[in-house]
């Protein structure tokens, strides 16, 4: 089965306001959506912009075929007025937005879309998509990279996601600070460092442990990583050493007390000359578990479901508004779905010393610059034509600066307050 187009991930209902736009004559009014979350997941401090490269190149070849075109047609989704508007879609308009890698808070604007009604309207459900599913991934993987407190990890979740999401996933995850991947999809696609080892069913597949590791060691070396757990892992151990030698570049273990295991392991691994041989573990670890293991001899994590489903905060929480119409503020009313009309321009507040102090919000304006404030938009589609786009590596470097610069608190995994206040200044 081949890729979903993008177009296809657009929602009925957007294609409902579409028609009836198109037919009332409101289709062309020049409008402002804005991308924001009401409030952070339960117990998080910070959220992760992630995904916005992603979500401006599916932008860019946003189109409806013949055959979608076809399809809704033929199921009365679009009339035929909306039918030959898809068909010479072009996104023409402007997005604007944080940078990926940048940190949000409740309220901030991370994506601002800007054009006629109907063609901003139509990449609705598109946008929800990527960026609350990355920008979810960065947000737990960005919380295990501190818990990590500089030790590696890797990301091996592609069995617990979509094929596409696993990809993506793995993207986010390395955006947050993940050192290696799994995922070969994701590596071929974006260069991140791939890595991993043989499973349980090698060491089964063959007659004893011994036979197993010395296949995968004359394969490929002493540079690779043996997995101790199948039977016994105090045996494995001594099976792994035995065989390659205390060369071993690595062991893997993948099940029981962690704590535990890793201190008696990296006593045998000693006791037998091994002292260079690290460590991993893997085993359903979330950004909990690996910060209870920070006293351990433990050299790299290897995370799975827990960063691929955003660590019990599947999705961002963000969504998609019209804030302006025609150069006019509009506001939702709903009770605690209220919004904030106006397009939004925002800034971070700093100390001198580089700590972040306040995110400050202005509608329908400009904010009174302070000589350590930070911009926190910029371009990244112009009439309709992408500009230059940061690199993942760019993105991840972004990220990591910024939660040099948040207060120490709100690393904490704890739940508490933002790790930054948000003030939003009323408009003149």
């Amino acid at each position: 089965m081949s890729t979903l187009r993008p177009a296809l991930l657009t929602d009925h209902y957007e294609l409902t306001m579409v028609s009836a736009a198109l037919k009332d004559g409101t289709a062309d009014r020049r409008c402002v959506f804005e991308v924001f979350s009401r409030r952070l997941p339960t117990g998080r401090r910070y959220g992760v912009v992630a995904g916005t490269t992603r979500l401006i190149e599916l932008i860019r070849d946003f189109r409806f075929d013949p055959e979608e075109i076809d399809f809704l047609r033929r199921t009365g989704v679009v009339d035929e007025a909306a039918a030959a508007w898809l068909s010479d879609y072009r996104f023409t308009g402007d997005v604007d937005g944080y940078a990926e890698g940048e940190l949000f808070f409740p309220g901030s604007p991370i994506l601002t879309v800007s054009g006629g009604f109907a063609e901003c309207v139509v990449l609705e459900t598109l946008a929800l998509s990527v960026l609350n599913h990355d920008s979810a991934v960065a947000a737990a993987a960005a919380r295990m990279v501190t818990a990590a407190r500089g030790r590696a990890l890797i990301e091996m979740g592609s069995r617990r996601a979509h094929e596409e999401a696993a990809v993506a996933a793995a993207r986010a995850a390395y955006l947050a600070g993940f050192g290696f991947t799994s995922n070969l999809a994701a590596g071929a696609r974006y260069g991140i460092p791939t890595a991993g080892t043989a499973a349980h069913a090698f060491t089964l597949l063959h007659d004893d442990e011994r036979a197993a590791f010395a296949s995968q060691v004359a394969t490929l070396g002493k540079d690779t990583t043996l997995l101790v757990d199948t039977y016994d892992i105090s045996q494995g151990i001594r099976n792994a050493i035995a065989v390659a030698g205390p060369e071993l570049r690595a062991v893997r273990i993948d099940s029981g007390d962690l704590a535990v295991i890793a201190q008696q392991s990296r006593e045998l691994l000693d006791s037998l000359g091994a002292t260079e041989t690290k460590i991993i573990v893997s085993g359903d670890l979330d950004e909990y578990s690996i910060a209870a293991l920070a006293a351990e001899p433990v050299d790299m994590y290897g995370a799975g479901t827990a960063v691929v489903t955003g660590s019990g905060a599947p999705t961002a929480g963000l969504v998609y508004k019209l804030v302006e119409v025609e150069g006019r503020p509009v506001v939702k009313r709903s009770e605690h779905k209220a919004t904030i009309g106006g397009r939004k321009v925002a800034v971070r507040r700093h100390k001198p010393t580089g700590t972040a102090t306040e995110e400050v919000i202005v509608p329908q304006g400009v904010p009174d610059r302070q000589p350590n404030d930070r911009m926190l938009q910029r371009s990244y589609v112009v009439d309709g034509e992408p500009v230059a786009l940061p690199t993942l590596d760019e993105s991840r470097e972004h990220l990591r600066e910024c939660l040099i610069s948040i207060p120490w608190e709100g690393l904490k995994l704890s739940a508490g307050d933002p790790a930054v206040p948000v003030t939003v200044i009323p408009a003149d």
